[in-house]
């Protein structure tokens, strides 16, 4: 078994490389070629945290695993990283695990692919203002995997910690090229950063929304990426229901884990049948994507496993050709 740290994966597959894995995943998902169960989320109510098991199967694409991956908001007391854990890949002919890769990167990476994707499929053409409420760890990747797809001129940050907003824009300016260095803002308030975006994401593990409905206008896409719980809201109601487009990873995930669409479902607000298109439907040509500048579409994304199998098969084919990580002997021969 090959062993991946967090500074192993790093470089080893650029935002567009991991933008098209995340496509060819959720493409075979939607098709119905993948297998990826509801996640089992256990809750360490000591903690204030969760943790997800999360098993795929991508045949086609060599993915085969599991991702062991927790949630503790409150570890950053303690000056440790609020997410953390790992993915098993397992060989797809005889399931013998061949790799262990460190799991927060990986998710970060591969949480900016589909908001990419999202992007590419959904965003305006035209779209250059990015706003992001929420300014984490999976704040840059965001920003990345957008700029992969789009020419983005500005961003906007917003923390309700102005300090947290100032690192985070300090942390984009260290990872992007000198060349694609957009203008970027800290926002006092959520009305100042969402107002006249092109792009909103939202990366918070708000359970109320973080920003008023009335700001949204004709033309504008946001990617939701936070709520992963049925008790999690980052949207307002106001967003989802009038939206022209909402589209997911999928279906049955979203409407039993993302408090985005649970509430409104529970209120009336929403459908489950209005849910357009999986993104990975939308990719394939399925359905359609953004058709007209006016529309409002929405990403909501809760996570998939096929995504984290599919890329973390990428990053090990790439570490054992060019000799990166350690082996060890598991003693199963």
């Amino acid at each position: 078994m090959r062993i991946l740290g967090a500074r192993d994966l790093m470089g080893i597959l650029t935002m567009e490389e991991a933008i098209d894995a995340v496509a060819t995943a959720l493409t075979e998902f939607s098709a119905g070629r993948a297998d990826a169960p509801t996640r089992l989320a256990v809750p360490v109510p000591e903690s204030h945290g969760t943790s997800l098991f999360m098993p795929a199967l991508v045949a086609r694409a060599g993915g085969l695993g599991v991702k062991f991956v927790s949630f503790f908001p409150r570890n950053k007391e303690l000056g440790r990283p609020a997410v953390s854990g790992v993915l098993v890949l397992a060989d797809v002919r005889t399931a013998e695990p061949v790799a262990l890769l460190e799991a927060s990167y990986l998710t970060a990476l591969r949480t900016g692919a589909a908001t990419g994707l999202a992007t590419r499929l959904l965003a305006r053409e035209d779209a250059h203002t990015v706003a992001i409420i929420g300014t984490g760890g999976q704040a840059p990747m965001q920003l990345r995997g957008i700029m992969a797809v789009r020419d983005i001129r500005e961003v906007r940050l917003y923390n309700r910690n102005p300090d947290k907003a100032y690192r985070c824009t300090r942390a984009i300016a260290e990872q992007l090229p000198p060349g694609r260095q957009p203008r970027l803002v800290v926002c006092l308030t959520p009305e100042d950063v969402v107002r006249g975006a092109d792009i909103v994401v939202t990366a918070t593990d708000s359970l109320t929304p973080v920003f008023p409905a009335g700001l949204v206008e004709p033309g504008m896409h946001l990617n939701a990426i936070g709520s992963f719980r049925p008790t999690m809201q980052e949207l307002p109601p106001g967003v989802i229901s009038p939206a022209a487009k909402v589209v997911v990873e999928s279906r049955a995930v979203a409407l039993e884990e993302s408090g985005d669409l649970v509430i409104p479902v529970r209120s009336g607000l929403f459908r489950p049948e209005d849910i357009h298109a999986e993104l990975g439907e939308i990719a394939a040509g399925k359905k359609p994507g953004r058709v007209s500048p006016d529309e409002i579409t929405v990403f909501k994304s809760v996570g998939l496993a096929a995504m984290d199998v599919v890329v973390g098969r990428i990053m090990y084919e790439r570490a054992v050709a060019r000799g990166i990580g350690q082996e060890l002997d598991l003693g199963l021969s």
